[in-house]
């Protein structure tokens, strides 16, 4: 675990989400009129992991069930980039209510001991918390934070690097404010239940939401305000010895995600984690428009990739 966090922070790498569910990539593939199958979604992901020279601002890589079953995870490895899992089953209705629960713990170490064999080395659970007036309630939180705490105990037992994932969602009319109060609400319940828990925050790592006004709110918040919220946030509920933190970047657009990144980093001062990246849409919604399908496309999609990767990564050391 300890190796596995070196190199998923080494300088100027980050991590590349490349574990959109089934659901997701239909959904981002519709939007360029293509229909996803396994066959088309092994196509995609081979363009963007054959890439050259992506191992020089890449640690490591999130994958899917689906790119495991089909040895993507071996290009990977060739290249020294260490391959990852998303093992949450996804989302489901919370007692009805219109907040939405991840699922996935049911027969987990099952499933961690085959991807242990194939040599995959990190696990990331995502759980979504959305943001209004009555939203996320307690009984929500406390639910669902416990069984990420489970899911990290769980991997840090099969001798897996936990990712924990509690994205607090950027759908809604909320203020920078607000989004700052619930992240550090979630924080800090989900570190008391990992402490609990008895998880080695040391080889745990925080993937995390910048804080930002809603997106229905008509406020765009300048890369500085995001940096200080942002920092401010974390040091008020994120201890000092967990392995490192990564941003995701939720819902923003690849330059908005890269210059907030790189602010943050420009302005980290003593913070005591190593500050990186995990990004999926900011560093593929680019690549998969231009490739669109299309065989032709594959040289000219994967440049663009490789280029938002240099940028991500100089981002990373707040050298843009």
């Amino acid at each position: 675990m300890e190796e596995t966090i070196k190199k998923l922070f080494a300088p100027g790498k980050g991590i590349l989400a490349a574990d959109e569910s089934t659901h997701t990539i239909e959904k981002r593939f519709a939007t360029l009129g293509l229909t996803s199958t396994p066959e088309l979604n092994k196509k995609y992901r081979e363009m963007l992991f054959n890439t050259s020279g992506i191992e020089n601002y890449l640690g490591g890589v999130i994958l899917f069930d689906e790119s495991v079953r089909q040895n993507l995870h071996n290009i990977l490895q060739e290249k020294d980039i260490v391959p990852g899992i998303k093992v949450d089953g996804g989302l489901e209705s919370f007692n009805g209510s219109e907040e939405q629960i991840t699922k996935g713990l049911d027969g987990l170490d099952t499933r961690l001991k085959e991807y242990s064999v194939l040599g995959l080395k990190f696990t990331k659970w995502r759980a979504a918390v959305r943001i209004s007036d009555i939203f996320p309630t307690d009984a929500f939180l406390e639910e669902d934070l416990n069984r990420m705490a489970q899911f990290a105990k769980i991997s840090q037992i099969t001798g897996f690097t936990p990712i924990v994932e509690p994205e607090v969602q950027l759908d809604g009319n909320h203020t920078t404010t607000r989004c700052a109060e619930v992240s550090v609400k979630v924080c800090r319940i989900l570190f008391e239940k990992l402490n609990i828990a008895g998880i080695d925050l040391k080889n745990l790592i925080l993937k995390t939401n910048m804080v930002l006004p809603g997106k229905d709110s008509g406020v765009k918040a300048a890369p500085l305000e995001v940096a200080e919220v942002t920092l401010r946030s974390l040091k008020q509920s994120v201890p000092p010895e967990v392995g490192g933190i990564v941003f995701l970047s939720g819902g923003q657009t690849p330059d908005e995600a890269t210059n907030n990144l790189n602010e943050i980093v420009k302005r980290r001062g003593d913070c005591p984690w190593p500050l990186s990246f995990s990004f999926s849409r900011a560093l593929q919604e680019e690549t998969m428009r231009q490739w669109s399908g299309k065989d032709e496309n594959i040289e000219y999609a994967q440049n663009t990739f490789l280029d938002r990767l240099i940028k991500v990564s100089k981002a990373r050391k707040g050298e843009l």
